[in-house]
């Protein structure tokens, strides 16, 4: 599924956020990258995500390399940030229904996702509640939710299990748990071994931007 050789990223001369990461993933596998806050987990995730360009390196995904790779046509990604990214004027509903316009479905195709994900995931309470009127927790949950629209070849979770109450930490591993099937590839950031042993077999430690140890 993925493979990295000798990446790095230097946001200055001095100061590199990555270092010479060398690391091979296989096709649903469960991979966990553990570490401290600033040890480079978030960055490597953003540049499998292309949203940080490596400085130097190479990374394959399924054999395209990382910088030719197309998101709509060549893997079925899902990215959870630590940061939400939803239109937060517009209610839960309609955010739901502007991503699958955006998969060009057609209307009764939209109605019938969003109503069954309304039932399945009891979301009827906030369905026509505004995003910024909804709790950082809530919009990881819903994040992990707008997933759920597509069967994944790739899920990527930032270390979000931090900010989690102990109720919202259930729920969210039962949803990755759900969103990741026998052909879903995980990677999970996080500083919590906790979750790295529920949701994981292979585990990758980083410290200060470099991978100090790799257990199977």
């Amino acid at each position: 599924m993925l493979r990295v050789k000798n990446l790095y990223l230097r946001y200055t001369r001095e100061f590199y956020a990555l270092y010479n990461i060398n690391f091979d993933i296989a096709d649903n596998e469960r991979v966990a990258l553990v570490g401290e806050d600033e040890s480079g987990k978030t960055s490597l995730l953003r540049i499998f995500s292309k949203l940080e360009k490596m400085t130097k390196g190479e990374v394959y995904v399924r054999d395209i390399p990382l910088e030719k790779l197309n998101f709509k046509t060549d893997i079925s990604a899902g990215y959870i940030p630590a940061s939400p990214v939803f239109i937060e004027k517009k209610t839960v509903y309609e955010n739901f229904k502007y991503i699958l316009k955006g998969w060009g479905l057609s209307d009764s195709e939209i109605e019938s996702k969003i109503n069954k994900a309304i039932i399945s995931y009891s979301l009827e309470k906030i369905k026509d509640t505004k995003l910024k009127d909804l709790t950082l927790e809530e919009k990881y949950v819903l994040s992990l939710i707008r997933l759920s629209f597509r069967e994944l070849d790739l899920l990527m979770v930032d270390n979000i299990f931090d900010k989690l109450n102990e109720t919202t930490f259930e729920v969210v591993m039962t949803l990755i748990k759900e969103l990741t099937t026998k052909k879903t590839t995980l990677i999970v950031a996080t500083t919590k071994e906790e979750v790295a042993d529920k949701l994981c077999k292979k585990k990758i430690y980083f410290k200060h931007g470099s991978i100090v140890k790799s257990l199977d």
